[in-house]
């Protein structure tokens, strides 16, 4: 198209990346990257990526006004696709999000980068993320994006629907989310294999072979 040769099309092939499964902490260690994140400022943000599933330019990116103590929700503004969504606000969160407007006073973005002016680049909290993960012991490779993965994995094992899962993290295809289930360990321990539903009886009046 770009070269208007239509000729050129039919030598091109579709090379296919394999998508491979994301890397997720457990509950235990995002915990401890968690405590471990430099200072309440980046504490609090590495909490919003977890807590609410969002991408790092979605942390980054949010307001002051985008918390919603009364319905208990976080305003997400044009995420990615440019669609605007919101997300759940836990209890939790709130507190900890509160804490830190009481220690800092942000006045329109919520994490403020250097000049206050302008929203914490998301390369302060990639950088953010690796100083904390190294202080907690963590031996996986992790990056903001892993605590996103983390949250839709540990939904998935708590037993919440995938539909909602797709919605909280903004997702257009019900496919992406569907990664999640190849490392949602319980969701997959829990399942009956076709195996165990056979009658073991008849099965071992069967002669091997």
């Amino acid at each position: 198209m770009t070269l208007e040769r239509p000729d050129l099309v039919r030598p091109l092939r579709i090379v296919n990346e394999p998508r491979k499964a994301p890397v997720v902490l457990s509950q235990e260690e995002v915990a401890r990257l968690l405590e471990a994140a430099p200072g309440l400022k980046y504490k609090a943000a590495l909490s919003v990526a977890y807590g609410a599933g969002l991408r790092v330019s979605e942390v980054a990116n949010l307001k002051v006004s985008d918390i919603d103590s009364g319905r208990m929700m976080l305003r997400v503004e044009q995420g990615k696709g440019q669609r605007d969504r919101y997300v759940m606000l836990s209890p939790q969160l709130l507190q900890l999000l509160r804490e830190w407007w009481k220690a800092a006073r942000p006045q329109v973005w919520l994490f403020p980068g250097q000049n206050p002016i302008n929203p914490m680049t998301p390369r302060q909290l990639s950088r953010a993320v690796h100083a904390a993960k190294d202080l907690a012991g963590i031996s996986k490779r992790v990056s903001p994006h892993t605590l996103r993965h983390s949250f839709a994995t540990h939904l998935l094992e708590q037993g919440a629907d995938i539909r909602v899962i797709q919605v909280l993290l903004g997702h257009a295809k019900l496919e992406t989310t569907a990664l999640y289930t190849r490392v949602a360990v319980n969701t997959v321990r829990d399942i009956k294999s076709p195996l165990d539903r056979l009658d073991l009886k008849l099965m071992k009046k069967t002669p091997p072979g």
